[in-house]
Formats: C-alpha cells, sequence, structure tokens
C-alpha cells in the first residue's frame, strides 16, 4: 500500500467483537425495556446528538440511549443484527446509508405525522427515512497554508491537485464514512465514472490521511497538520465557529448534498417510543432546536428560518443525486475506490 492511512477496524471485527461505546454515550438496554425508552444508533455526532435527544426527552418524557458510530459502523452493525435488532432508530447519517440499508431489509416503514410538510425529495416515498437536515459538501483549508503559499481557498475541484497540497489533504475514508462516499458521488455527477475515479488517483497523491470518521480531518487542518480537505459543511462551520485560521469555499463544479436521515429497524422493540421520536423529527420543533443550539444543519422543513448566513446555498452549484441512485451504487463506488484508488 503506497499510502499512509488511518488504520481502520474492518467491518468484520465491527460485527465481531464487543460494541466500543462513544465517550459519554448511553449503552442501550434492550431486554425489556417499554414505552418510555427508545434505543438509537446515531451517526450524528455525539455533542449534537445530546442536544437534540435532551431537547426530545423534554417535550415528550421519552429518554433516549444512545450510541455513536460512523455510517459505516452503523450499516455494517445493523445488518449484522437483522435476526436481533438491538436498537429502534438509526438517527442521522446521510440517506444513501438508509437506501442501502432497505436493500438489506434493515428498516420498517413509517410516514411521521408531520411527514407532508417535508419535501418529497427530502423523505423517502416508501416510508423508510425521513429527513432531517441537509448538509452539501464544501472546502475547509487553513489560512495561514494559504498565505504562506500564496494561494487563495479553492474554488475547483481541480485545485486540490496542486503540487502545493501534496502530502497536505486530509479527508474521509470512503469504507467507513457517508462523507467520503458523498465526495465520490458529487466527483461521479460532474466528470462522470472513469474519469471521477482518474481524478481521485491523482487526488491520492496530495492526501496525507484518510480518516475514519467525516470530521475527522477538520481539527489536524485547524491546527496546521493539515492544509485542507473535503467535509459536510455541518463539520466545516462547527470547527471553524471555535475560532481557528480557516476558509470555507465550494468548487465552482458543483457539489451534491447529504439529506441527514432518521428512520426505524425493522423488528424495533420499542415500537411506539420509535414512533413518537419520528413524529418529532419530521416536526417543525426539531429544526428549530437544530438552529437554537447552532447545529448547522439546514433543516428539511422550509417553515424554519435559518439564521446562520454561512447555511445560506443561494451562490452554491448545489447538484442532485437521487438518494435510491446513492443507495445503489455506494457498495460498488467503494469497492472501486478501494480497487482503483488506495489500492494502486
Amino acid at each position: 500500500m503506497k499510502k499512509k492511512m488511518f488504520v481502520m477496524v474492518c467491518v468484520l471485527s465491527c460485527l465481531v467483537l464487543a460494541s466500543a461505546f462513544s465517550s459519554g454515550a448511553k449503552e442501550p438496554t434492550v431486554a425489556g425495556t417499554v414505552g418510555g425508552t427508545v434505543n438509537v444508533y446515531s451517526i450524528m455526532p455525539e455533542k449534537y446528538a445530546t442536544k437534540v435527544f435532551e431537547a426530545f426527552t423534554a417535550d415528550t418524557g421519552i429518554k433516549v440511549n444512545f450510541v455513536r458510530l460512523s455510517s459505516g459502523e452503523a450499516l455494517a452493525r445493523l445488518i449484522a443484527e437483522k435476526g436481533n435488532p438491538q436498537v429502534d432508530c438509526l438517527w442521522g447519517g446521510p440517506s444513501d446509508t438508509y437506501e442501502a440499508g432497505v436493500l438489506e431489509g434493515v428498516f420498517a416503514t413509517y410516514v411521521p405525522a408531520e411527514a407532508d410538510k417535508v419535501p418529497a425529495k427530502y423523505r423517502s416515498a416508501q416510508g423508510y427515512w425521513t429527513g432531517i437536515g441537509i448538509i452539501p459538501l464544501c472546502f475547509l483549508t487553513n489560512d495561514d497554508f494559504l498565505a504562506k503559499n500564496g494561494l487563495k481557498a479553492p474554488t475547483s475541484w481541480y485545485d486540490l491537485l496542486d503540487p502545493a497540497y501534496r502530502n497536505g489533504l486530509q479527508m474521509a475514508d470512503a469504507r467507513t464514512s457517508g462523507t467520503a462516499t458523498e465526495r465520490i458521488y458529487t466527483l461521479v455527477k460532474i466528470m462522470g465514472e472513469d474519469e471521477a475515479f482518474a481524478y481521485q488517483k491523482k487526488l491520492n497523491s496530495n492526501v496525507q490521511l484518510y480518516t475514519k470518521s467525516g470530521a475527522g480531518g477538520a481539527m489536524p487542518i485547524a491546527t496546521g497538520q493539515a492544509a485542507s480537505g473535503v467535509f459536510y459543511i455541518v463539520d466545516a462551520l462547527d470547527i471553524q465557529q471555535q475560532g481557528y485560521p480557516l476558509t470555507v469555499s465550494y468548487p465552482v463544479e458543483g457539489v451534491t448534498y447529504g439529506v441527514e436521515a432518521a428512520g426505524i429497524i425493522n423488528g424495533a422493540k420499542n415500537l411506539e417510543a420509535a414512533k413518537t421520536l419520528m413524529d418529532w423529527a419530521a416536526s417543525k420543533r426539531l429544526g428549530e432546536v437544530m438552529v437554537a443550539d447552532s447545529i448547522n444543519y439546514i433543516p428539511t422543513r422550509p417553515d424554519v428560518k435559518v439564521t446562520n448566513p454561512a447555511l445560506d446555498m443561494t451562490q452554491v452549484n448545489l447538484i442532485e443525486a437521487e438518494a435510491e441512485w446513492k443507495g445503489e451504487k455506494r457498495a460498488e463506488y467503494v469497492n472501486r475506490w478501494v480497487a482503483e484508488v488506495i489500492q494502486q
């Protein structure tokens, strides 16, 4: 292997080893729990999920036990647990993760009470998942690096091929991260399949590290250990708003966006509580909580007013990519990325 990469736990290990829970997260207690508890795998980062679930509990009295996982880990675990699901819902993560799970029989159908208030393109037509937030891809670049190299923030995908970025990029690993698969979908939509993978081979020469999670490279870029990378806007803004010298920019060729979703697991043991969570997820209330707590997802409910100007996408070239297409192509593109980009 020519590239220094993040050493990650393989999917097989994820399926057979004991669960490693996020710091501060609570292990689901499935047996015997009824009514007032809902157990969740959360792809949404813990710092956001904690705030959201606290608001849900305050509104409904239903306690949420959750474990935070990356999208690839969550999907693998849900597939492995199909015969005896350990959670009732999946929360957060891009909709292609859900569509891939639908193909595996992971999700139950449920149409939340206010689902019709969420635009059709942000929810499953069959009721398998409902969108809770929109998160476009963007570039995140260290300002000190730009100044030192006499560069402007990248505004094209081809800018990242500049030799100045050699061994300076950090971005997510497609085997574990929905941010990374979103990156592949964008490039395929812009360039076509063969050219997209040829581009990624060239880009690989400038990559210092592929991280397990989508946000994993943000702090190294913030502290100058890396120069730039590709992230969902929610993660880029989170680190920028902590005061680090960073610029968020967008490629003129465009970006696709993730539809952060939520759905009920087939065979959920706390079904009524899970339905209540989904009803709440489709309500205006969730969007208001995210805006109030500076959780930088663009709410899927158009009746929620976004106050952060950084979430104004009117000047960004947003490319449509259907969730069903993403779900169908996910495994194929990840395997091709590994074979043609990582193992070259």
